[in-house]
């Protein structure tokens, strides 16, 4: 028996934004192993989908409607689960939107479901579950979705990317705090590279600039032609999560080339520089 098929082959997992992308992807494989899913997504459609392809395969799930920006949504989730089922064994605070545009030219509205959604959602998912996880008192594993994104910087994709390095310091601050409590609680940060997901299509984008069209375009092409196929990102997740690994890359060798990156940028102290990559995405 593999480590992911002993840790997650029994249990509650509740995964947020499941009803797509990554999300889907984790809530398939953590139902496959045996766990009962909770599929959490803002759309009752895509989750009750997730939700029901689990079942067709003999897995056991349920879809919640939930979103992740209403921190109230997250208490009655937690309180809820914990009272149905006493323990939740995997929570992962997946939801999450790109917005791309420049920092001015995108609405108010789109800017505060960014923060609230990538940022609030993981946080209040968080402050809202571990209570309970630790009245609890059962081992227990909690992964948050990062980013490469984490670790680098895009113009035009300014609001995600600071929504993930948020992220990333939050966990890794999560993380410490775990130990100084000495909480039962395994955390994970989960650092996907570029995975075939929904996430750049068209009407992802609903609420951006016009301006923001070509670049979302440029990056759903990309992604199609040279992202990891979804189902093997999130079986190598799944297993780094069961093996209690902080660092959850699905690339690790691009963690390490952005990591590296960074680290000479903030050694170097030079000024932010736009990369060929970049150049040529952005047609600059």
């Amino acid at each position: 028996m593999v480590r992911e098929e002993e840790v997650f082959s029994r249990g509650v997992a509740v995964i947020t934004g499941a009803g797509a992308g990554i999300g889907s992807g984790l809530a398939r494989r953590v139902g496959e192993l045996g766990m009962h899913v909770v599929v959490t997504d803002i759309s009752e459609a895509r989750a009750a989908s997730v939700a029901a392809e689990i079942q067709s395969k003999g897995g056991s799930a349920e879809a919640r409607v939930v979103d992740v920006s209403k921190p109230a949504e997250l208490d009655r989730l937690a309180a809820d689960v914990f009272d149905r089922h006493g323990a939740v064994r995997l929570l992962v605070n997946n939801a999450g939107i790109e917005t791309i545009g420049f920092v001015w030219e995108i609405p108010i509205e789109r800017w505060e479901a960014t923060l609230n959604i990538n940022i609030h959602g993981a946080v209040h998912g968080v402050r809202a579950f571990v209570p309970h996880m630790l009245k609890a008192g059962q081992e227990c594993w909690l992964a948050n979705l990062s980013s490469i994104g984490a670790f680098s910087t895009m113009p035009t994709q300014t609001a995600y990317i600071m929504s993930k390095h948020a992220v990333q310091a939050f966990t890794e601050c999560l993380y410490l705090e775990m130990s100084l409590a000495k909480a039962p609680i395994h955390v994970s940060s989960v650092i996907p590279g570029m995975l075939k997901t929904s996430i750049f299509d068209a009407e992802a984008g609903t609420g951006e600039p016009d301006s923001a069209q070509r670049h979302r375009a440029a990056m759903r092409e990309s992604m199609a032609a040279y992202g990891m196929d979804l189902e093997e990102g999130c079986r190598r997740i799944i297993a780094q999560i069961a093996a209690g690994e902080f660092w959850v890359s699905t690339q690790p060798e691009m963690t390490r080339e952005m990591t590296a990156a960074r680290i000479d940028f903030l050694r170097d102290q030079i000024p932010p520089q736009l990369g060929e990559q970049a150049r040529q995405l952005l047609g600059a």
